[in-house]
């Protein structure tokens, strides 16, 4: 598969290049906005990895552009971390944001999951409603199967259901009542909060394995769980 990477830090240009060959990708790489779009018109290209700091083109141009012909993924990488770059960038078409500094890994499992989610719904495999695919996690309701950054978790039926429950609702604050209502299909009682409590704990712990951090199901304190958008 191609892959475009536009960011106009030769160094970081060649970091990705180094990690994306290395799991057989094909690294086409451009410093300029202008070069990128000329390279675009010439070449098929299946993902682009696109920084908004360049020295010709402002980033969201050129995501303006390529979204005005082309369908392909785009991930944003940018030096900035302004909340309002994240929502435009994601506005305009971006399917994934990352901020620098990055770990190259997950990156590249940021890259894998668009790849797998573009397929998904070219070849016709996605039934809709059996599949959330977002910030690096795959969920298939279907087969069971769960993938966090590109590792296989193993979840119980009920883990499965939480993480899937606050996933579909990603933004929204989840009650404990509300999640042992809808999981477990059972009137909420006074230690049913414990029961979700293990339960998240459990789940936290799987998760933290590919990335180390446990804060990708966060606490609302005296309201509920969530998941961010």
């Amino acid at each position: 598969m191609n892959i475009l990477v536009v960011d106009d830090e030769k160094e970081i240009a060649d970091v990705i290049e180094l990690y994306l060959q290395s799991d057989q990708y094909d690294v086409h790489k451009c410093y300029t906005g202008q070069e990128a779009l000329d390279y675009i018109g010439s070449m098929k290209i299946d993902l682009a990895i696109l920084d908004i700091m360049l020295p010709d083109i402002d980033g969201f141009q050129i995501l303006k552009q390529i979204r005005e012909k082309y369908t392909f993924p785009v991930i944003m990488l940018t030096a900035k971390t302004e909340y309002m770059d994240k929502i435009t960038g994601l506005t305009m078409g971006a399917d994934d944001y990352i901020p620098k500094p990055f770990n190259p890994l997950e990156l590249v499992a940021r890259v894998k999951a668009q790849l797998r989610r573009c397929t998904q719904y070219n070849d016709g495999s996605r039934e809709e409603g059996d599949i959330l695919d977002f910030g690096g996690l795959f969920l298939n309701r279907t087969s069971h199967e769960c993938v966090y950054n590109e590792v296989p978790l193993t979840l119980t039926p009920i883990e499965f259901d939480i993480l899937w429950l606050l996933c579909e609702n990603r933004g929204k604050v989840i009650s404990s009542e509300e999640l042992f209502e809808k999981v477990w299909n059972e009137q909420y009682y006074k230690n049913s909060n414990n029961t979700v409590m293990v339960h998240i704990r459990h789940l936290r712990e799987k998760m933290s394995a590919p990335t180390g951090k446990t804060d990708f199901i966060k606490t609302v304190w005296g309201v509920g769980y969530k998941v961010e958008e």
